[in-house]
């Protein structure tokens, strides 16, 4: 029996467009001559990297990887990069003779009132960053392989049968993974991880990749992951690349660009409380309420403080939930068990800015409210 899923603490009441592609020119980064082209075979400029649309052409590149020993490696992304997707980018072509990255929107992981059409589409920034990083892979001698291809679909492409609904009992074509996708995230997004699971089989099944990478900031995510690849009895190996922070201790995320500069200052509330946390791990500590009772009194804290600033000065945020759990079933323990360690994770939702000031930065979208994630890995501890 599995035990229902338990936040530590929370505090009720304190509370696409679709990716253009690219011509082999210098003005393929004009928003018009992208939308308007439906080249098959093309490149991103000044680079040796294809840009793929469509399934069969991606395939039949594929093949000729296998037929040249060519391994590859897959980075699955939904575009609006920043440095934690390029250091998962790095490693991969660290391993790999090919890295491709798939930049793609994916509905079917958004509830029905999530941030799906406010979701940051960055395709132009996303493809120079690309092409920079090309030339830093090739200017660096002690890498196997380079960025070759970016996998770029459409909702029709990727769902042949059409887009499946977003309602928790929506019909068409998932891939549930339970229950390690119920818990956490999954109490909070019911949907969500059924979303990830059947775009990644997709990927997989798409490019076929020896490795796939995903970053630890998006730890359950990995563990479904794992999960999914080992069940369905498939060939991939899952690569976790390590959580990319600002210099203030913030996990990158491509849904920071929402916070705008108030919020930006007091969003680390998160990463803040989950330091507590190991730290009292580091120090002996193994029980939940000896690690998790801390960290509600520093959150309880801060939201005291800034409860007492004036309305345009202070910032609102719930935490969702704290968690220490499992790190293969991402259940709650009651005791760490030192040959296993544990999984620290937590959710905070940003509220939206009180009293917006005249030009202050309220963040990409006119600031709403935004979830940020988390989470530290407890290492086992050597006997």
């Amino acid at each position: 029996m599995f035990l229902r899923p338990r936040p530590f603490f929370s505090f009720p009441g304190t509370k696409v467009a679709l990716p253009p592609v690219l011509l082999n020119t210098p003005r393929s980064f004009s928003s018009s001559s992208l939308l308007s082209s439906r080249q098959k075979d093309q490149t991103i400029p000044n680079t040796s990297i294809k840009v793929f649309r469509e399934i069969p052409n991606l395939r039949q590149w594929r093949r000729k990887q296998l037929h040249d020993y060519r391994s590859v490696g897959l980075v699955p992304t939904m575009g609006a990069l920043h440095e934690g997707h390029l250091s998962l980018i790095r490693l991969a072509a660290a391993e790999n003779s090919s890295v491709v990255v798939s930049i793609y929107v994916n509905p079917t992981q958004f509830g029905v009132h999530e941030d799906l059409d406010s979701y940051p589409k960055t395709w132009t920034k996303d493809i120079e960053m690309l092409r920079d990083l090309d030339r830093e892979l090739a200017a660096d001698g002690g890498n196997l392989g380079k960025i070759a291809a970016v996998f770029a679909p459409t909702t029709e492409e990727m769902y042949p049968s059409g887009r499946p609904s977003q309602e928790i009992d929506g019909k068409g074509s998932f891939v549930t993974i339970t229950p390690v996708g119920e818990v956490l995230e999954g109490a909070s997004r019911p949907t969500f991880f059924r979303g990830v699971a059947t775009v990644c089989m997709k990927l997989f099944n798409i490019v076929t990749p020896e490795k796939v990478y995903f970053g630890q900031k998006d730890v359950q995510q990995t563990v479904v992951i794992k999960k999914m690849v080992k069940d369905f009895c498939m060939e991939t190996q899952v690569v976790v690349g390590e959580t990319q922070r600002e210099p203030d201790g913030l996990a990158m995320s491509s849904r920071n660009v929402y916070l705008g500069t108030r919020r930006r200052r007091v969003a680390t509330v998160l990463s803040k409380a989950l330091r507590v946390v190991e730290t009292g791990y580091l120090r002996g500590y193994r029980t939940r309420d000896e690690l998790l009772g801390p960290a509600g009194e520093l959150a309880k804290l801060l939201l005291m403080e800034q409860r007492q600033l004036k309305p345009e000065e202070r910032v609102k945020f719930e935490i969702d939930y704290i968690s220490l759990a499992d790190p293969e079933t991402m259940q709650e323990v009651e005791e760490v068990d030192e040959a296993k360690g544990a999984i620290l994770s937590g959710a905070v939702k940003m509220l939206p800015v009180e009293a917006p000031q005249p030009d202050e930065d309220l963040g990409l979208s006119g600031g709403p409210s935004v979830r940020l994630i988390d989470n530290i890995t407890l290492k086992p501890v050597k006997l």
